[in-house]
């Protein structure tokens, strides 16, 4: 499938997907929504100093780098799951330039490191960050681990229909610890119905630049 890369409203990069009329992340500003739904609402609400995270999609590999990023800060370990059925190129992803519009010159190696490291299998990627890729399709991949955080990321409802269905999220929440949170850009009443019927608390926050409101759910 074709890609093109996009400026949006923050200066930072995305990829759009032409055929589908869908991008990577919000054209209002790729970095901003990744920060507020990702880190600001689920990793920094959730206190603990070691946690185990799962993404729903891969794909640019910003939600693991900033995640990377806060935990270097706070002295955070992190074993990070992440969910992929079409990895990207790295020759694409380097257009982006996310280590240089975050500042993390520093970090480029590791930046690099995520994206070129085996799938399928534990990557340490710091001494404080393990990286596990899996590179299947949701419906076909076992779970062997649960998560205290779950940052679900996949593409919308329009062109993914099939990964908001009820089902889905019964298989993920089933993942997810006492007091585990999972947080998506998401906003739609159906999914909010769902968690809801898996006795998930779920809170309507503010949303990124250019959405009124996210989802934040809380396994209780």
């Amino acid at each position: 499938m074709k890609l093109k890369v996009i400026e949006t409203s923050d200066g930072s990069k995305t990829l759009k997907i032409p055929a589908w009329n869908e991008h990577y992340h919000s054209t209002h500003g790729a970095i901003a929504e990744a920060k507020h739904v990702y880190i600001k609402n689920g990793l920094d609400f959730v206190q603990s100093e070691d946690l185990s995270i799962f993404e729903m999609g891969f794909g640019t590999g910003l939600n693991a780098f900033l995640t990377y990023l806060n935990g270097l800060q706070n002295k955070r370990i992190i074993n990070y799951y992440a969910l992929e059925n079409e990895p990207l190129p790295i020759e694409l992803v380097s257009q982006l330039d996310y280590v240089k519009s975050l500042n993390a010159v520093a970090e480029e190696s590791i930046f690099y490191k995520f994206h070129t490291c085996s799938w399928n299998v534990v990557n340490d990627i710091s001494s404080c960050f393990r990286l596990f890729k899996i590179h299947d399709a949701f419906e076909d991949y076992i779970f062997k681990t649960s998560f205290d955080l779950v940052y679900y990321d996949a593409f919308g409802f329009r062109v993914q229909p099939e990964l908001w269905q009820k089902e889905v999220f019964e298989k993920l929440v089933k993942q997810i610890n006492n007091g585990g949170v999972l947080v998506t850009y998401c906003a739609k009443g159906k999914v909010k119905r769902i968690l809801k019927s898996f006795g998930m608390h779920v809170e309507s926050l503010a949303g990124p630049p250019g959405k009124r409101e996210m989802i934040r759910a809380i396994r209780l």
